[in-house]
């Protein structure tokens, strides 16, 4: 294509001016980096966004529902119900009650669980060995602490710990009880929830609760989690009893909002980055066009139409965009692919860790490449060079052929 082929020769002359060559690479080089790092940027999002989904959100309730008065006597009649709703993927009791975990001289606060360690679809049950699971079905006054709880009070499977826990009356709340339980076990799980969290058989939950029969709560996991709000107030109305409504979306649901925040942002950076990079396209094709007014003319004067000298220049700036985009994706795909790797040998290599475990749930930078986010920055990006050629390619038709070749001898 002719067009085509006067702005490759007019990108190969400019290899002769310094500066102007100058100016051209930045704008390739800001392209590359652009490219890169906003999917690089993009790729952690995604990563943070799929450990929330399936990592955090198997151990943390999708939608749970209490008695306002009372336990539910006959869970299995809610979980029936529940089920009727296509949403809904399994259904679970559980007995939840606040404690205090005594040994020797620590105490740590603690939300204490009653599981059904044969029910289906717990996710908690990953993160806790068989033998534990066994020996909380079969022996009473057992528990299963968090890692985390364990090391904080200095106990490990085999030892025996204290649980206070406050027994209600008719009017008030009484003086603790002490129970003496047998660690079995420990929940692994990492962050914050192992400081938090302990296990036991609903059978145990039921005598230090002070509860004869039922359970306090009832939880559900849904197949699409972010219809959990919508599922949960669905299912709601139809129970039986006056219940509190609890979803993920209201005890953890801002960290899919600080996520959502970032991505936003970048975004919006995506824009800015590579408008900033393009200018230097803007600088490159006017100094091209002031330098190169005869041979504008005379592709004038020999008849080259004003849309197709729009073209040529149209043609150079993209010749930019195209080549930065290129190496940018490509560098942008390897970083985010090797970005997990990478940072764990600098943790390694300067003995620091970016992510704490004791405090996130994840230990590792996560990183997720999707293929439309790599579309969407090459395409803005390509968007942008295109537009920043417009003017320059304008002010091209705007050349006189009599002045600029009377101009040039």
């Amino acid at each position: 294509m002719l067009t085509w082929s006067i702005a490759r020769r007019f990108r190969r002359q400019r290899g002769h001016t310094g500066f102007l060559s100058f100016i051209s690479a930045s704008s390739t080089l800001g392209i590359v980096l652009g490219c890169a790092v906003l999917i690089v940027a993009l790729s952690m999002m995604n990563g943070f966004q799929g450990a929330l989904q399936n990592q955090l959100l198997r151990v943390v309730p999708h939608v749970e529902y209490q008695r306002v008065d009372g336990t539910f006597d006959d869970w299995q009649a809610i979980a029936e119900i529940a089920y009727r709703d296509e949403a809904v993927s399994s259904v679970r009791p559980v007995i939840k009650q606040t404690a205090m975990v005594q040994a020797g001289a620590e105490f740590k606060g603690v939300l204490l669980q009653g599981i059904a360690t044969q029910a289906d679809g717990h996710d908690v049950f990953d993160f806790i060995a068989a033998d534990a699971l066994q020996q909380l079905q079969q022996g009473s006054n057992t528990v299963v602490l968090g890692a985390g709880l364990a090391e904080d009070l200095a106990v490990t499977v085999g030892d025996t710990v204290t649980l206070l826990i406050a027994e209600r009356g008719e009017d008030a709340f009484q003086a603790p009880k002490r129970h003496r339980l047998k660690v079995v076990g420990l929940f692994e799980f990492g962050g914050e929830i192992d400081h938090q969290n302990a296990y036991t058989s609903l059978a145990t939950a039921r005598a230090l609760a002070g509860i004869e029969s039922g359970v306090t709560g009832i939880q559900l996991s849904v197949r699409n989690v972010f219809s959990a709000d919508a599922v949960a107030q669905r299912v709601g109305n139809q129970l039986p009893s006056l219940v509190y409504v609890n979803h993920w979306m209201r005890t953890h649901g801002h960290l899919y909002r600080d996520i959502e925040l970032v991505r936003t942002v970048i975004y919006l950076v995506l824009v800015l980055v590579m408008a900033v990079a393009c200018f230097n396209i803007v600088s490159t094709l006017v100094l091209t066009v002031t330098k190169k007014q005869a041979q504008i003319a005379m592709l004038k004067t020999m008849g080259l139409a004003d849309w197709k000298i729009i073209l040529v220049f149209v043609w150079q700036g993209l010749q930019n965009g195209l080549l930065g985009v290129f190496w940018g994706a490509l560098a942008g795909m390897g970083l985010a692919w090797l970005l997990p790797d990478a940072i764990a040998a600098l943790e390694a290599l300067f003995a620091v860790q970016v992510l704490n475990d004791d405090i996130y749930f994840v230990s590792r930078i996560p990183s997720t490449l999707r293929w439309q986010d790599v579309t969407l920055v090459c395409s803005v990006a390509l968007s942008m060079s295109l537009l920043a050629t417009l003017y320059p390619a304008w002010r091209a038709t705007r050349v006189e052929p009599a002045r600029a070749l009377h101009g040039s001898h």
